[in-house]
């Protein structure tokens, strides 16, 4: 019987135990889900590289590139939907990947310091032209800027990031009745 190279995995244990690479078939690790799992994997980077680069590259901000990541999600499933990238790649992977960017771009605003939070907000608002003040204001009594939190967030990165919109919501609205 001939090997099926696909169902043989590599898996280099010298960094564990000092020893050497070892060959096995996939079967012996569990009936080929390392194959299955590595597959899968390089399909989703392959699905968040052509996302960010194609879509995400062309908006200019952070803030608004959650904005259209959450305006992806189904507010009733959680489920993100993309035409194009459901036409390229697996419906899971779409899914994987779209979350994976949801959650990496809440993140990093999360972890940029909030005067620069301010100017990247600002700049995604600005593309809205004569109403920044309406979207700040609406923003500002109805809260919807929740909805840009990912699915299965500890409560308290939420509040966090509420609590950031909201004071800044405030400092413009307070810049813009000056």
């Amino acid at each position: 019987m001939v090997d099926d190279p696909s169902r043989i995995a590599t898996i280099d244990i010298s960094k564990c135990f000092g020893h050497g690479v070892f060959r096995i078939r996939s079967s012996e690790i569990g009936t080929g889900d390392f194959v299955d799992s590595l597959d899968h994997f390089h399909q989703n980077r392959s699905v968040v590289e052509d996302f960010t680069s194609r879509t995400l590259a062309v908006i200019p901000s952070d803030f608004g590139r959650l904005y259209y990541v959450n305006s992806l999600k189904d507010p009733d499933t959680g489920e993100y939907k993309h035409e194009g990238l459901a036409f390229l790649y697996s419906e899971n992977s779409v899914q994987a990947a779209l979350e994976q960017c949801h959650g990496e771009l809440f993140a990093r605003i999360l972890e940029t310091p909030l005067r620069d939070q301010e100017r990247d907000l600002r700049k995604c608002l600005d593309t809205a032209g004569n109403e920044f003040s309406n979207i700040v204001e609406t923003w500002r009594e109805s809260r919807d800027y929740r909805a840009m939190c990912p699915n299965g967030l500890p409560g308290y990165l939420t509040e966090l990031f509420c609590s950031n919109m909201g004071a800044l919501l405030e400092i413009f609205s307070s810049n813009r009745s000056n």
